[in-house]
């Protein structure tokens, strides 16, 4: 396949932006630049950008079946209103769900995804049908606190081990946070994915009242408590981390734990605080972006995250520099992928990675004027998740020409409606 004249943003080392193509064999990008060999396909990508596919790095997918059930209301509010409906949900739903969600990032450029939830075996049969990369972390959390059948970080296991090494599934475990996780379970959940050779993912310190609940019962600080018992370790995955302090983010950086910055949610469920990540900057932390659940944020859509993690530091620290266009885009690509440990597969247009590609047909008044050197600018503060035309995976079309490969997607939305209005009626 050749992606022929387009504008690629390669986020490669030096952060090019040029006028070419790329060409792809297989799974994997082969070329980049001006391309004379030929293709078995062309794909004219005149007038449009040609950008690495998007990485959210915290989400709950199956939630999309749960959008906007619970806005403008205090975050305890939210958590009543949200367990209520959750409570109700059948591995049916989960799967309807997780496919709406899926359905929703493949159309706004996102290619992988990092999840956090419960019936991840459901969840992965909704990634693969879709055709985007999931990275699923089953919820594990001590037994008295959770609504699943059986014992969590059985069912973590079970899931681990059963789906490992397929071709767009990396099986893990997510620990929900230390307001429901003894020490034993954090601890064993870290023994679980060292002995299965993945990866940790979890909240950390999203709001001020976990943090002074948790310090009041223990004396200590989340993230303080996390180093003392030796949870953290290289690769693990920090979700929100906003109520940090500066010590914290340095044992972050000591043990090599990235952190999965979610700013719209934490904006909406007006949580307070904005995390520091200038500070982890400095201090060597790798940021990505993660949307959270579309309960929370209401959409998947990882353009307008990196708009408004921008933003909100700029506004916050009454500092236009802070967090410049470049840096956002990074956080949604190269650091994304770093987070994931997947940086030599994903996160650029580079020779031998991935072809995880996104088209965005920029002939439309808001991506115009579009040149080399404010291509990123229009990325991030245009927000042209609607300039999505093609999502490619793999080396496999997802979207194409503003259609989706794999679904009928008119009559599954139908059925995804009739699914959360009856999701509803059992709730109320």
């Amino acid at each position: 396949m050749l992606v022929r004249g387009g504008l690629v943003v390669t986020q490669d080392p030096k952060r090019r932006v040029l006028k070419g193509d790329v060409l792809v064999e297989d799974d994997r990008i082969a070329a980049v630049g001006d391309v004379k060999r030929k293709a078995d396909e062309t794909i004219d990508a005149t007038g449009c950008m040609v950008i690495p596919g998007l990485i959210n790095a915290h989400t709950h997918v199956a939630m999309a079946l749960m959008r906007s059930v619970a806005d403008d209301v205090y975050l305890e509010q939210f958590l009543d209103r949200t367990f209520a409906i959750d409570a109700k949900r059948t591995p049916e739903d989960v799967g309807i769900g997780a496919t709406l969600g899926c359905l929703e990032m493949a159309r706004s450029g996102t290619t992988t995804f990092l999840d956090m939830y419960y019936d991840e075996d459901v969840i992965a049969k909704s990634v693969e049908q879709i055709g985007i990369r999931g990275y699923l972390g089953w919820t594990v959390l001590d037994e008295e606190f959770t609504t699943q059948k059986g014992k969590p970080l059985a069912n973590c296991e079970k899931f681990i081990r059963s789906h490992k090494g397929r071709r767009l599934l990396k099986p893990l475990v997510s620990l929900q946070g230390v307001y429901v996780c003894s020490d034993e379970t954090l601890l064993a959940g870290k023994d679980l994915a060292e002995r299965e050779k993945t990866f940790c993912h979890f909240h950390l310190s999203e709001t001020r009242h976990e943090v002074y609940e948790f310090q009041r019962k223990s004396g200590k600080r989340p993230g303080n408590h996390l180093t003392e018992i030796g949870f953290y370790s290289k690769g693990a995955v920090a979700a929100h981390s906003v109520w940090l302090t500066i010590n914290e983010v340095r044992e972050l950086a000591k043990a090599g734990v990235s952190v999965a910055h979610c700013p719209t949610s934490n904006m909406k469920l007006a949580s307070g605080g904005v995390a520091p990540v200038p500070e982890m900057f400095e201090n060597g932390v790798t940021v990505s972006l993660g949307t959270d659940s579309c309960s929370s944020n209401n959409s998947l859509d990882m353009f307008l995250e990196m708009k408004f993690a921008s933003l909100l530091q700029k506004s916050f620290r009454w500092d236009a520099s802070v967090i410049p266009a470049q840096k956002a885009f990074d956080m949604a690509t190269i650091d994304g992928a770093k987070a994931l440990g997947a940086e030599n597969d994903l996160g650029s247009i580079e020779v031998g990675k991935k072809a995880d590609i996104v088209v965005l047909d920029c002939n439309t008044p808001s991506m115009l004027p579009l040149t080399t050197e404010n291509a990123v600018a229009n990325l991030v503060y245009a927000s042209p998740s609607g300039a999505v035309r093609d999502t490619i995976v793999d080396g496999r079309f997802v979207l194409r020409d503003r259609k989706i490969s794999n679904l009928d997607e008119a009559a599954f939305l139908e059925e995804a409606q009739l699914a959360a209005a009856e999701l509803m009626r059992k709730a109320k």
